[in-house]
């Protein structure tokens, strides 16, 4: 009989089997023999188990044929799908994570100030104080980001994450216990430098990990349980809210997460090519970095792979010396050839992705659902978790056709519907006040659309552009952009609205959407099928 545990492993599989199915057409299965490799003395990530590697053949093991791109010929690129779970979920695990924070934070910053309820005798906050509860964790992230910049590369993705898991669990214990609200903050802010951590190298740990076919759908779907996040923190902190000391309880509650993210992630091997960019850039024995790499690649991609590990990896580490990647990329080259363009692509299109409204557009959802006669929108919360349902839908979508549509169409696709969004939002609040129904197509749009469009393939490009050598740090920048951004919009809302009405604001937000989506058109390359190598040759 199979048990609870063993359940919700088969419905994950088969939930990633589907996605997989629809998302693009295998040419062949294979059912091949895994030769076993030897176990290396020494790890620069940790030690390497052979037990992932031993999956069986239930799952399903795909072939995908790609083009030759460079000098050579590319071997059929083969992997097994049970393999692929872990060295997703795990970092997927950290996005979970922020979105959970999102969630329980509007619900505790209600907690917390109720002098019946909150449990705690300096319930009395003021405006600054609340803002540094709920913005305190985006700060903090800003601080990851800035870390990143510095660390990445020294430490390698997956001793990135399992540090980010660390903060992750401290800041939530400290948060959960805090005695008085400076030690409050100060655990928002540990908190908040995991999730720059996190979301810094999650993408690039599933980008360089995952198989090309199913790259984009890998990526989208850590969008995906962010979004998870947020309805498991509005769920569980409408059910605390009026639970004395609630607050401390929504905090608290995901610590196992924490823990269950950075012992996974302390298991799964390290990315493939970040132990060859090593190699190549001469920073350890060349021969057992490939070593090691070839037993990384087995364990990631299961029985499937069979004797090609060597092949694969040989082909990288061609592709790399082809690009040049094994010069160290110095601060003044990332704003120069390739690195400029990579950059370029990459913060402008996280900047665009904060700057066209989205936390603006939810701010206002509460009163639009209620203009249009919804009861429920008396209810924040409750109204909150509608939305979270629509935007976990639309996500959906987006995984399921990322990686056969590609990225620029559902990028230009959802910026247009937002621009139109955008546009019936401030008609709404200055031409038509009696149209209710404009207003929630409006919201509706908007919603949608970002989350088929920026909401996963932001975070899919960046961790797509940059070239091996400067991902490290270049995505630390367009994560600091992004947040940056997010805290300059959300700082910036509300003495924009007392200035100019919610009617002209949210016209403002559609010319940036315009300008947006012509920078779409004229700077995002397309990206979908190919390798992290084929898009440093050919898009940049």
């Amino acid at each position: 009989m199979l048990t609870c545990e063993s359940n919700y492993q088969v419905l994950f599989l088969f939930i990633l089997f589907l996605f997989c199915h629809f998302s693009y057409s295998p040419t062949a299965l294979s059912h091949s023999t895994f030769q076993s490799w030897k176990t290396m003395a020494s790890d620069p990530e940790g030690p390497i188990h052979s037990s992932l590697a031993e999956e069986g053949k239930s799952s399903g093991e795909i072939r995908s044929e790609r083009e030759p791109l460079l000098n050579g010929v590319h071997h059929s690129e083969s992997y097994s799908v049970s393999a692929a779970i872990l060295p997703f979920i795990f970092p997927a695990l950290g996005g979970l994570l922020f979105g959970y924070d999102i969630g329980a934070t509007s619900c505790a910053a209600i907690s917390i100030e109720s002098p019946t309820l909150s449990g705690i005798s300096w319930y009395n906050l003021s405006s600054i104080e609340i803002g540094l509860l709920t913005s305190g964790s985006l700060y903090g992230a800003l601080v990851g980001s800035v870390l990143a910049f510095n660390v990445a590369d020294f430490l390698g993705r997956r001793r990135e994450l399992v540090a980010a898991a660390l903060l992750y669990f401290v800041g939530v214990l400290v948060t959960a216990l805090a005695p008085n609200f400076p030690i409050l903050v100060l655990g928002r802010l540990v908190f908040g430098t995991g999730i720059g951590l996190a979301m810094h190298a999650a993408p690039m740990y599933i980008a360089e990990t995952g198989p090309t076919p199913i790259r984009g759908l890998l990526i989208s779907l850590k969008e995906f349980f962010i979004v998870i996040g947020i309805l498991a923190g509005y769920g569980i902190g409408s059910l605390l809210v009026d639970t004395i000391a609630g607050w401390r309880y929504m905090y608290g509650v995901c610590s196992p997460v924490a823990i269950i993210m950075g012992i996974g992630m302390w298991w799964l091997p390290a990315s493939p090519r970040w132990l060859l960019l090593r190699a190549i850039q001469g920073k350890g024995d060349s021969q057992n970095l490939k070593d090691i790499a070839i037993q990384s690649l087995c364990r990631l991609r299961g029985q499937a792979i069979h004797d090609s590990a060597p092949q694969q990896v040989d082909e990288i580490l061609a592709e790399l010396s082809n690009v040049g990647e094994e010069k160290e990329v110095s601060f003044g080259e990332m704003f120069q050839g390739k690195c400029l363009k990579a950059l370029w692509i990459g913060a402008g299109l996280v900047l665009f992705q904060q700057i066209t409204g989205q936390p603006s557009v939810l701010y206002y959802a509460p009163s639009i659902l209620q203009s249009a006669g919804f009861s429920v929108a008396s209810d924040a919360t409750r109204v909150s978790i509608l939305l979270g349902f629509f935007k976990l839908i639309m996500t959906g979508v987006a995984v399921v056709i990322v990686d056969r549509l590609g990225r620029r169409p559902l990028l230009l696709g959802g910026v247009s519907g937002m621009v139109i969004s955008l546009f019936l939002l401030g008609s709404y609040y200055i031409f038509l006040n009696n149209a209710s129904a404009v207003a929630v197509v409006g919201l509706l749009l908007y919603v949608g659309c970002y989350q088929i469009s920026f909401g996963p393939i932001g975070w899919l490009m960046i961790a797509e552009i940059f070239p091996l050598r400067l991902r490290g740090r270049g995505l630390s920048i367009a994560v600091l952009v992004n947040f940056g951004a997010n805290a300059l919009v959300t700082f910036a809302f509300s003495p924009l609205k007392a200035l100019l009405g919610a009617g002209i604001l949210f016209y403002i937000f559609c010319a940036i959407a315009v300008a947006s989506l012509a920078f779409i058109y004229l700077v995002i390359p397309e990206t979908k099928g190919l390798t992290l190598e084929e898009i440093e040759a050919k898009c940049l």
